[in-house]
Order: structure tokens, then C-alpha cells, then sequence
């Protein structure tokens, strides 16, 4: 079948990779203003990640409030506000797109292929997307967090679809396997394509599919040659 949208996850995808030591870093930095131990609030995070990539926890400031209190602190609302803002900066640091996302994914809007995000994440990427110049560049997006399932969810695949008016088996699916989305995908009858870039071994993402058999792209510009080329402007006429 013709494919009619593209999907793509969004960290380690359009995002560069991010290895350990970053988020122990960014982890560091939220953890100094709540008196914790930066390996103590690491490893809460990690623990943490099912809820609060399904939003159970609720806002940030939420988050922060009960993870402390899991871990024995009871911080004030000043230190929790500043630690919630050493997250935030912390979080946008990783929301800089790949060199290659804006070229590509402008593209696929010229040929006339809308463009879906499929992440699991938390809370702090909902709250900054309208602030993300990538919110112009997407038709579509699902976020863990809002709706409350993570991949692979069949749900989540048939609702980005159905966001982006088409069927699954319409769709192709990029990601680095992350939640392992690209088995998700593929059951749900997309195509699905992993993105193992040069920094892919680098990234410390959940559950990710590293034995992953099916087609991979080196990077997001190989989407490209996946499609049938647009028109030239003489065949419009």
C-alpha cells in the first residue's frame, strides 16, 4: 500500500542519543536543591519511569513531591520549585533536534505527507511542546504521558493513526527502538523502520529492541529515499 503519513518517535530519534552519564548529570542537578543524593534521585527516576511516562504521578511539581517523600526527604515548596526548574532546564537541553530533523521532516510535508510523534515520555515534554518548533512541523502527536499507556500499546499506534486520518498499514514508523515501539508498530501493521544513527549504541533508553531484525535507516534523511520522490514543478502542470 502507498504510505500516507509518517510517524516517528521523538528522543533517540529526532533527538540525539542520550547516554548515562547526561541524565546522571541532569539527575544531579534536580536532586542538589532537594538535599538527595544525586545516585538516590537517579535511581528513583529510573524506578519512577512506568509512572511517570503514563502520567500517574501528575505534574511535575506532583512528581518531585512524592519521589522526594519515597525517598525520605521532605523538601519545602522552594526547594521543590527549583528543583523542578533544574528539570525543566534539564529536560530542554534534550529537546534539541537531530542536524538532520527540520530538512527532513519539511520535506515530507512538501510531498504532502502529514507527521505524526509517537513518545513515550513524561511530563515535562507535554508541558513545553506548544513552546518546541517542532509543535509547526507535526500534524498528530501522542504522548505517553497523556493518555496514559506506553508502547508498545496497540492503542497508542492505532490512535496516532487515526490523528493523522489514515490506517495503520498506511503508516511507516521510525524510531531506535526504544519500549519496543518498532514491534509495536509492526503489529499494529505499520512499517517500521529503526534509526541506528552513529551515537545509537550510546543511548540509554527503556527496554529498547536491540536485537531488532527487521530494516533499519542511518539516518533520518534515509527516510526520504523510502518515499516516492514529489513531482517536479513541470509535472504540476
Amino acid at each position: 500500500m502507498a504510505t500516507t503519513a509518517v510517524i516517528f518517535d521523538f528522543f533517540g530519534t529526532l533527538t540525539p542519543s542520550t547516554p548515562t552519564n547526561v541524565w546522571d548529570d541532569h539527575a544531579a542537578r534536580s536532586a542538589a536543591p532537594l538535599g538527595i543524593p544525586a545516585r538516590t534521585w537517579r535511581a528513583a527516576l529510573d524506578a519512577s519511569f512506568p509512572e511517570r511516562a503514563t502520567g500517574i504521578l501528575g505534574d511535575l511539581a506532583a512528581t518531585f513531591r512524592t519521589l522526594a517523600h519515597r525517598t525520605g526527604a521532605d523538601p519545602s515548596e522552594e526547594a521543590l520549585t527549583a528543583a523542578c526548574a533544574a528539570r525543566m532546564a534539564a529536560q530542554r537541553e534534550l529537546f534539541v533536534l537531530r542536524d538532520d530533523a527540520v530538512a527532513t521532516l519539511t520535506e515530507l510535508r512538501v510531498r504532502g505527507l502529514p507527521v505524526g510523534i509517537l513518545s513515550d515520555c513524561t511530563a515535562e515534554l507535554a508541558e513545553t511542546w506548544s513552546q518546541l518548533p517542532l509543535a509547526t512541523l507535526v500534524d498528530a502527536r501522542v504522548l505517553s504521558c497523556e493518555e496514559g499507556r506506553r508502547k508498545p500499546d496497540p492503542e497508542l499506534f492505532r490512535l496516532i493513526a487515526r490523528r493523522l486520518d489514515t490506517d495503520p498499514q498506511n503508516c511507516l514508523y521510525i524510531g531506535d527502538g526504544g519500549g519496543d515501539e518498532l514491534t509495536g508498530a509492526s503489529n499494529c501493521g505499520m512499517q517500521a523502520y529503526m534509526l541506528r544513527a552513529a551515537d545509537w549504541s550510546d543511548n540509554d533508553a527503556h527496554t529498547r529492541e536491540d536485537n531488532w531484525a527487521g530494516p533499519f535507516l542511518s539516518s533520518l534523511t534515509d527516510v526520504l529515499s523510502l518515499l516516492e520522490p514529489s513531482p517536479a514543478v513541470g509535472d504540476l502542470a
